[in-house]
């Protein structure tokens, strides 16, 4: 028993150090964040929402998921532009607003060409808040804490769609759908009147006010573009997990959906667990942000590779963990990545085209995955995964020799 709580109280404490040094905006931050991604529960759901209720077809569906991840790209465009000119709290405010209201009058939507517009528009305005929340968190991150920072906005994110689809089933069995948009609405307001309150710029501290003498556009940084296509191709191969991955799971492993959810939750453990302390440690070590993403590019390949190898549940799992691992690396240190590269130009602009580069990744990765599925097989297609993967590790090792030279530090 004694062994037990020493256990217990070193590995406790130790995780809790973890989150000592993050500014209380950094956590207010994470808190709107978690209610934003919670409140975003209609989109799990919105496939079946147009085939049961509105009774769309499949390739109907594929259209307007398609004017969702072209909005998704137009936002975060939009969202780094207005970023730069007039603050990311203003910015952040008006998203979560404006998309609270947008999500309440989708139900309302019930054509093919009012819905596609109705979801174009709504993701538009909603992943306005993406760059402006990463130069906020900047902002209100010290130098040393940002890739931290960065970890624990992850967490509030995961948490929130852990939370969200469970919350989100709940309210379709007891209320309907429509019950779905006004919790989503209502959800994106109240995270609006929290930010008021608790990120009004008179109220909030900024710890990071770096600005750039003669700001350079992102779009002439070839060091930068260099790292958003590798973040593209880490994306359409990574993003496999969301939706072909379990599709193997079932029909190439033969898993039920209950064990599929089980291997699903354990993602989202590991990443609750582990994450913090392993990025902690990780920067006390070293290696190069650039570096470590190489690692942890490697370990998404390898997790592809592993599912070739044999159908073996035990296989299965440990490649689940390589590519668990993988995410937790990579997705963190990217953003710390392209943060600090910002310093040299318009921060909204940076950040707005690292937010595209996974929205890009969303329009064509998933749909990308099932064709080729259905063309050549699972194992080909895990094979192709990890070659394309591999092209990315190519890449962010042409990236860490360019940013070698001492006019390209970051």
């Amino acid at each position: 028993m004694k062994l037990f709580n020493f256990l217990f109280y070193n590995i406790g404490h130790g995780y809790v150090n973890t989150f000592r040094g993050l500014s209380k905006e950094v956590w207010w931050l994470a808190l709107i964040t978690l209610i934003n991604r919670a409140g975003t529960m209609v989109i799990p759901f919105l496939s079946l929402y147009l085939t049961s209720s509105l009774n769309f077809s499949e390739a109907d569906v594929g259209w307007i998921m398609s004017a969702f991840g072209l909005g998704s790209v137009a936002g975060s465009w939009l969202g780094g532009k207005l970023t730069d000119q007039i603050g990311f709290y203003k910015v952040m405010v008006i998203s979560l607003l404006v998309s609270g209201f947008m999500f309440v009058g989708m139900q309302l939507l019930d054509t093919f060409w009012g819905i596609s517009i109705g979801i174009f528009l709504l993701m538009t305005v909603a992943d306005m808040f993406r760059p402006a929340m990463f130069v906020a968190l900047n902002a209100y991150s010290k130098p040393e804490n940002k890739t931290r920072s960065v970890t624990l906005i992850r967490l509030a994110i995961n948490l929130g769609f852990s939370v969200g689809p469970a919350i989100g089933g709940l309210i379709i069995t007891t209320l309907s759908y429509g019950g779905l948009f006004w919790i989503d609405g209502i959800t994106c307001i109240i995270a609006s009147f929290v930010l008021l309150n608790v990120l009004h710029p008179k109220k909030s501290k900024t710890l990071d006010e770096e600005v750039a003498e003669n700001p350079k556009s992102a779009y002439s940084d070839r060091a930068y573009i260099i790292f958003l296509i590798a973040m593209v191709i880490f994306g359409a191969v990574f993003l496999q997990f969301l939706s072909t991955i379990p599709y193997f799971y079932k029909e190439g492993v033969g898993l039920s959906e209950f064990e599929i959810g089980l291997l699903m939750a354990l993602n989202g453990i590991l990443i609750f667990i582990f994450e913090m302390p392993l990025i902690k440690w990780l920067e006390t070590t070293k290696y190069t942000k650039i570096g470590l993403m190489i690692f942890g590019l490697i370990l998404v390949c390898l997790g592809f590779v592993l599912m070739v190898i044999n159908p073996w549940v035990g296989l299965i799992i440990i490649s689940l963990i390589a590519l668990t691992f993988g995410e937790m690396i990579v997705f963190p240190f990217s953003n710390s990545f392209s943060l600090d590269r910002a310093k040299r130009g318009l921060k909204g602009e940076y950040m707005a085209l690292y937010s595209i580069a996974f929205s890009i990744s969303h329009v064509f990765s998933h749909n990308m995955g099932f064709h080729m599925i259905h063309s050549l097989g699972f194992d080909t297609t895990w094979i192709i995964m990890a070659i394309l993967g591999a092209v990315g590790v190519g890449l962010l090792i042409r990236l860490k020799k360019m940013t070698n030279r001492p006019e390209e530090l970051v």
